[in-house]
């Protein structure tokens, strides 16, 4: 088309290519004379061409060019170790994946020490005081007395969490699905007997099983243990907390404790 187009153009444009004749074997334009100073008046013979030696021609140009610049472009090289090296990355990073489901059926145990202002301290409590004190919080969060002596031990019942259930599952679907793109790009032409190339994305579908898991494990019994003491001076009184983190943490905000070696530092929203 573009052929056919410039042909039309020089054939029956006027000014500079006057036509001073046309036949259906030639075509014959005066041309002005160009780098030369002799004013001879020269001519321009154009061979006609139909319409379909245009399209061979112009098929055969775009092909070649094609052909040109395919031979010009660089695959790109890369590494498969890299690819296996990342792979195994994942699969030795799944058993903590595994170990992170099973440990939210169980509690986190730690142990703290914390401090508070004994009796002879301004604004200090009795030992007693502080002790009615994390009774009534652990009664309040369902805890009862499994045993009283110098360690007073608590058992109370956690129930099972939907939002736990539900970042469990969330974060299998993560791992799951970074798995199977890297088993996706690397085993592109991996194919199963009757089944063909797989869908590693299917895997994904097992993410639920971590949510199912961990709710099917029920509610989960907590113990606590407290130990309490004052020194010789009843200035300082000194807790001892056993249990699960998140309690612990829970606690020592709601009693004002400070713990042991730590300094409370105000935060600037108060």
């Amino acid at each position: 088309m573009i052929y056919r187009t410039v042909f039309a153009l020089i054939a029956f444009s006027g000014g500079a290519f006057p036509v001073r004749s046309f036949s259906p074997y030639s075509v014959s334009t005066p041309r002005k004379p160009f780098l030369s100073g002799t004013g001879k008046t020269t001519s321009l013979r154009v061979l006609p061409v139909d319409a379909s030696t245009f399209d061979s021609l112009a098929s055969s140009f775009w092909t070649a060019d094609a052909a040109a610049v395919a031979a010009d472009v660089v695959k790109p090289s890369y590494s498969k170790a890299s690819y296996y090296t990342t792979l195994g990355v994942y699969i030795m990073s799944f058993p903590g994946l595994w170990s992170q489901i099973k440990r939210s059926t169980k509690a986190k145990l730690k142990s703290k020490t914390f401090e508070s202002p004994g009796e002879l301290q301004p604004d200090g409590k009795p030992l007693r005081q502080q002790a009615g004190e994390i009774m009534a919080y652990m009664k309040a969060n369902n805890y009862e007395v499994a045993e009283a002596g110098e360690i007073i031990t608590f058992k109370g019942l956690v129930a099972r969490s939907k939002s736990q259930a539900f970042f469990l599952t969330f974060c299998t679907l993560l791992c799951l699905a970074s798995l199977a793109l890297v088993l996706q790009i690397q085993f592109q032409e991996f194919e199963l007997p009757f089944i063909g190339q797989p869908n590693w994305f299917l895997m994904c579908l097992a993410s639920p099983y971590a949510g199912i898991y961990y709710w099917r494990s029920g509610d989960r019994e907590d113990e606590f243990k407290v130990k309490l003491s004052t020194n010789e001076e009843e200035t300082t009184n000194e807790i001892i907390l056993q249990g699960n983190d998140e309690e612990i943490d829970r606690m020592w905000r709601a009693l004002d404790l400070v713990e042991k070696g730590m300094v409370r530092v105000d935060g600037l929203l108060g």
